[in-house]
């Protein structure tokens, strides 16, 4: 924690102009973004100095819920037992920016739900454009000069001014019929942060562990079903209803077993390479039918969605017997 003669309190003193991101968010990644949760707390922890890419264990348990991939997260116990983070919800009774500044004041942060519409780092989508909601972990703030500096998607961000008050839903004019945002406290006193192979080994039990606790049966066999049966109308409907459709199924679904794989590289080395080969199947077969889905003509899926079952079950049978 830092407070600098500026006003401006800061966790751990990073400067977006300055801030490089975990190499999960690179370039060279398919899908850059993931979910605006688990992109947050993988910069999170890699600004503190920890690992992200250990705390992805849970994501074997991904399963397609009737008409959507879940919205993967770290599992909380799982980020308390390997980097001694504590997160919980949190009331917004109070102004907001003072509650952030004291609580980074105390070596803690905040996750805070935001309308991106005042978010300058989504220039592209939906700032100044849609009222978009979305989540943010406070990295610095400056509230005498509305400065909010955050962890957002890929990066670090800032914003300042008008974006600040209408982030904040600061002065008159605002409407009441507007639920208060969602808010956690993120603490970092659950216990110690894991390193080195002390950090491999309670990642390895506790992906043993979810492999347990999984779902029976293939999950790409309920989402073969569920799109056999969506294709017409997606294919009939607009664009917004593809782009919402693709994200919670396709997108969600590789961009959760591309970082499904980095863990298994991580954790298994060599060892992991079979099961690891098989889930970038299916992250390069989901990017394939969003493509086509995104041409907006007719097509047969099967063979394709045939294939993302088989890399499933070998991936979840070749991970199974690494563990064993």
């Amino acid at each position: 924690m830092s407070a600098p003669a500026s006003g401006m309190v800061s966790l751990f003193g990073h400067d977006p102009a300055t801030y490089q991101p975990h190499r999960l968010h690179s370039g060279e990644r398919n899908y850059i973004e993931t979910n605006c949760f688990t992109d947050i707390v993988i910069e999170l922890l890699h600004a503190r100095g920890d690992e992200p890419v250990a705390a992805f264990g849970s994501f074997v348990r991904m399963d397609f819920e009737n008409d959507q991939w879940i919205f993967f997260k770290p599992f909380a116990v799982d980020l308390e037992v390997l980097f001694g983070v504590d997160i919980h919800e949190v009331q917004p009774y109070r102004p907001l920016p003072r509650q952030v500044a004291e609580v980074l004041a105390l070596g803690r942060t905040m996750t805070i739900e935001l309308d991106a519409w005042y978010l300058p780092d989504t220039a592209a989508t939906s700032y100044g454009r849609a009222h978009v909601k979305t989540g943010v972990i406070a990295e610095s703030i400056d509230v005498a000069d509305e400065r909010f500096r955050y962890f957002h998607n890929a990066s670090l961000y800032e914003l300042a001014g008008e974006d600040f008050r209408g982030a904040f839903r600061l002065g008159d004019g605002w409407s009441d019929d507007v639920l208060p945002p969602y808010t956690e406290l993120i603490r970092f006193d659950a216990g110690p942060a894991l390193r080195g192979e002390e950090l491999r080994e309670a990642a390895r039990g506790i992906i043993r562990g979810h492999l347990g606790r999984m779902v029976p049966g293939n999950p790409f066999d309920r989402f073969e079903e569920r799109l056999a049966s969506d294709l017409p109308v997606l294919l009939a409907g607009d664009e917004a209803l593809y782009h919402a459709y693709a994200f919670a199924t396709f997108r969600m679904a590789g961009a959760g077993f591309e970082l499904l794989a980095s863990h298994v590289d991580w954790l298994l080395d060599t060892e992991g390479s079979p099961p690891a080969a098989a889930m970038a199947r299916i992250v390069e077969g989901c990017k394939v039918l969003g493509f086509k889905l995104a041409r907006r003509r007719a097509f047969d899926p099967t063979d394709a969605m045939r294939a993302l079952n088989v890399a499933w079950s070998e991936a979840m049978s070749s991970l199974d017997d690494v563990l064993s």
